[in-house]
């Protein structure tokens, strides 16, 4: 087997190992990454917490109505139960259930708005809530399917790095320095092949002379353009 061809298949290899393992760091980093279920949580939460907020503002808003009508009751009984006599103090407890009542007419405005506003955040809890659900059943879904998906990827790396070491036997230290400085420098593409008479990877168009030297058994050729090992098949 020339040295040529034994780099490409080993190209080959490396190839795949590369979209392997760039594939499972995505995998993991969607698997670690639960930025929407957070934030989905902490709109729960909020929602959650206004609502307990405007339920505690609706409570106070209707002691507060039920307070003055107890004290109009009061303030209509001393008027109306016949131990008050004196006129101006009559006309006093009159005065004072009419400013009662147009008070009471007041609070009970505001227990109105207290009302609406709880209900809409109730609305509003419900619908975080419930797309709360919806991520955490989406997460779960996906979380299973990315799992099982890692695993079998795996297993194809296992194999392929078997496939790698058997690769690496027939090719001498030399040539291995060569491909490997490549594929630091090229984007993990050392080696590729001669496609309608041009580097594959760069596009360069090649000589005769050049397309013979690449078929050579005896030594490498490197494209002129890019300087990758070429192989020609």
């Amino acid at each position: 087997m020339s040295a040529a061809l034994g780099l490409y298949r080993l190209q080959q290899v490396d190839s795949q190992i590369d979209q392997i393992q760039t594939r499972l760091k995505v995998i993991r980093e969607t698997l670690e990454n639960d930025l929407q279920l957070r934030t989905a949580t902490d709109s729960f939460a909020a929602a959650e917490s206004k609502h307990r907020e405007s339920e505690r503002a609706l409570k106070q808003s209707e002691a507060e109505v039920e307070k003055q009508r107890i004290k109009i009751e009061q303030t209509e009984a001393s008027l109306y139960g016949g131990s008050v006599h004196n006129p101006k103090e009559l006309q006093d407890l009159q005065k004072d259930v009419a400013s009662l009542k147009r008070y009471l007419e007041t609070l009970e405005e505001r227990e109105l708005e207290a009302m609406l506003i709880a209900e809409t955040s109730e609305k509003e809890s419900q619908i975080a809530k419930a797309h709360l659900e919806h991520v955490q059943s989406n997460r779960s879904d996906q979380n299973r399917d990315l799992t099982q998906e890692s695993e079998s990827l795996h297993k194809s790396l296992e194999r392929l790095n078997t496939e790698r070491q058997a690769v690496i036997k027939d090719l001498a230290q030399q040539k291995m320095s060569v491909y490997d400085q490549l594929r630091q420098q090229r984007r993990g593409i050392a080696v590729t092949t001669i496609s309608d008479a041009a580097c594959a990877a760069c596009g360069t168009t090649l000589t005769p002379s050049q397309q013979q030297n690449a078929r050579s058994t005896s030594q490498l050729f490197h494209c002129p353009s890019c300087g990758r090992i070429l192989y020609a098949n």
